[in-house]
């Protein structure tokens, strides 16, 4: 599936479809360039779940947890970009998170992907030559 950005006003309608799409995988790894957009597209995604609180980077924390309202549905948003060395993930109790059932929005997978369920979902984003996104999963 492919689903493009034109320009950042119509962000949500791309994770309304993105939302429609995901049939019933939890796992989501987003992999794209600094700057691609993986955080801000996260963003509208829970947004469109129906998460109320404001959806930050969770760069710093590692983890952020969000609930989605009115359903109450967990949603777990990573960001392992800092992460210096696989023992931190270990340490975490990734597998807590991923094999929880929640929802697991993961950016920068690559950094650990040996520990990615087998059934994740590889979502890339790619900036094109014309500023505009395409999400594939």
């Amino acid at each position: 599936m492919e689903i493009t950005i034109d320009r950042l006003d119509n962000i949500h309608e791309a994770a309304r479809r993105f939302v429609e799409c995901m049939g019933e995988g939890n796992v989501f790894a987003f992999y794209g360039k600094m700057g691609a957009g993986k955080t801000t597209f996260i963003k509208a995604v829970c947004e469109e779940l129906g998460v109320s609180d404001v959806v930050t980077s969770p760069t710093f924390a590692i983890v952020n947890e969000y609930r989605a309202e009115p359903s109450g549905e967990l949603i777990y948003h990573f960001d392992f970009y800092r992460i210096k060395k696989i023992d931190e993930v270990y340490d975490m109790g990734y597998e807590d998170y991923f094999y929880s059932g929640a929802l697991c929005f993961i950016e920068w997978p690559e950094l650990i992907e040996e520990l990615l369920p087998g059934d994740a979902t590889r979502v890339t984003i790619a900036e094109q030559p014309d500023g505009s996104r395409t999400v594939s999963f």
